[in-house]
């Protein structure tokens, strides 16, 4: 990873793009400190400090906004309504055949739902904001005007300030796509989970280590361990993959003849990356959503009473810090992930294909039996696949649970996203590299 970062610094189109990259990336964390108006953001913090906790979802959107939520700057909501704008999209896309149909027309319908995305995601960012600011106003008592003119006022800017924020965020991810490397939302998402690793080291080692240090120091350093083991697998099971083999039929034309060579179809083991773990995590955080809207326990009595009663333990069964939240998570995670992989691969279409081409899978007759070959494959990739994604999502969970430690920028989930960002970004400078140093025709 390191010489190729060496070698494409040594080229001054891809230093150029790297340093854009770069530019881009401090916009960002530059913004992510500029504070919405009308915001108490002491009163913020604590509330915050009380309630983003044990993995619930929203200590989920201050780890990927880089912790702007809990500080409530203009990029509070990061990227998160255009990541689920895009999951929406593509999901109608094999729903709604107007989409199938732009997702099949190319680069000009790839710019058509970028654009259907981008206007998803502003909706999304509206209701957000919205929501955020019922929270910040309702339950962290964080705004500093309520009443009156004054309190429209406020509510108007701090919603519109959280959707400009969104707003720009996607405008700089766009940025990088067109002139920057890799993928411009999922760079950021990274520069904002990493931003909050050096401090949250420091955290861990001052809440346990340093005042408790006989209780805690070996539970940190297995901590950090199990974390150096982390990324290490996370690296191989993004590498690996399954390779069915394929063979190509000869065939004669004129005095020339083509084909007869022996190739594969690669099949990666982590095929569909985080999305099953943010499907799950989005389903599991609805009763704690749901809960700041409506306490489970009276402001007052600080009682449950009545109907209080039972969505008292309906929240409390599927509280973040729960074996039962644990086991139904990892569970989601393996349907999700099953429901992801057979969105995006169609044995049939494959089989197809193959056979069009005049391919076919050694041993396995064309047609039926091809695709069913493949479907075998799939699912038996898909599990091992989502398997591992829930044991790296769930782990975090036990682990609180078994020490009482809890480093949110450190959890499986975090990992995961910083580490296939990473790969992802090598790959792309490895292909620019290949590109520069390809002769051509004429070479």
């Amino acid at each position: 990873m390191f010489k190729t970062l060496k070698n494409a610094w040594g080229v001054p189109e891809i230093r150029k793009k790297i340093l854009f990259t770069l530019f881009i990336i401090l916009i960002f964390r530059i913004g992510s400190v500029i504070t919405v108006p009308f915001l108490d953001t002491e009163t913020l913090k604590n509330w915050m400090s009380d309630t983003a906790k044990g993995g619930n979802f929203l200590e989920y959107l201050d780890i990927i906004s880089g912790g702007a939520l809990s500080k409530a700057t203009i990029f509070s909501l990061g990227v998160t309504p255009y990541i689920n704008a895009s999951i929406i999209i593509q999901l109608l896309t094999y729903a709604l055949p107007p989409l199938e149909r732009l997702q099949q027309e190319g680069e000009d319908g790839r710019k058509k739902l970028n654009t259907i995305t981008s206007f998803v995601a502003l909706g999304l960012s509206i209701f957000m904001g919205t929501a955020y600011f019922l929270q910040l106003r309702n339950n962290a008592h964080a705004v500093t005007y309520t009443n009156g003119g004054q309190g429209t006022f406020a509510m108007f800017v701090i919603i519109l300030c959280f959707m400009a924020g969104s707003s720009i965020v996607i405008w700089l991810g766009n940025r990088i796509n067109e002139n920057g490397i890799g993928n411009g939302i999922s760079m950021i998402l990274f520069a904002g989970i990493v931003s909050r690793i050096p401090s949250d080291i420091g955290t861990l080692i001052g809440k346990y280590v340093i005042p408790a240090p006989d209780q805690y120091f070996i539970k940190v350093v297995v901590y950090l361990l199990i974390f150096v083991l982390m990324v290490v697998g996370i690296v191989f099971m993004n590498e690996a993959e399954r390779r069915i083999p394929v063979q190509y039929a000869k065939r004669v034309v004129g005095r020339k003849q083509y084909g007869g060579q022996n190739t594969h179809i690669p099949i990666k083991l982590c095929m569909s990356g985080v999305m099953p773990i943010i499907f799950a995590m989005s389903f599991m955080s609805l009763p704690s959503m749901f809960s700041l809207f409506w306490p489970p326990v009276d402001a007052i009595t600080e009682t449950t009473t009545g109907g209080q009663k039972f969505w008292f333990n309906f929240v409390r069964f599927f509280g973040t810090q729960s074996y039962s939240y644990a086991a139904i998570y990892f569970v989601l995670i393996i349907l999700f992930n099953y429901f992801y992989v057979a969105i995006q691969y169609n044995p049939v279409e494959m089989a197809n294909n193959l056979r069009q081409s005049n391919g076919g899978i050694p041993g396995i007759r064309p047609g039926k039996p091809t695709s069913d070959y493949i479907q075998r494959v799939l699912s038996k990739i898909s599990l091992v696949g989502a398997v591992f994604l829930g044991i790296v999502a769930v782990f975090p969970i036990i682990f609180l649970r078994l020490t009482n430690i809890n480093v949110s920028s450190m959890g499986g989930t975090s990992i995961l996203i910083v580490v296939s960002v990473a790969i992802e970004t090598v790959r792309t400078l490895e292909s620019q590299l290949m590109m520069r140093h390809h002769k051509g025709f004429l070479g």
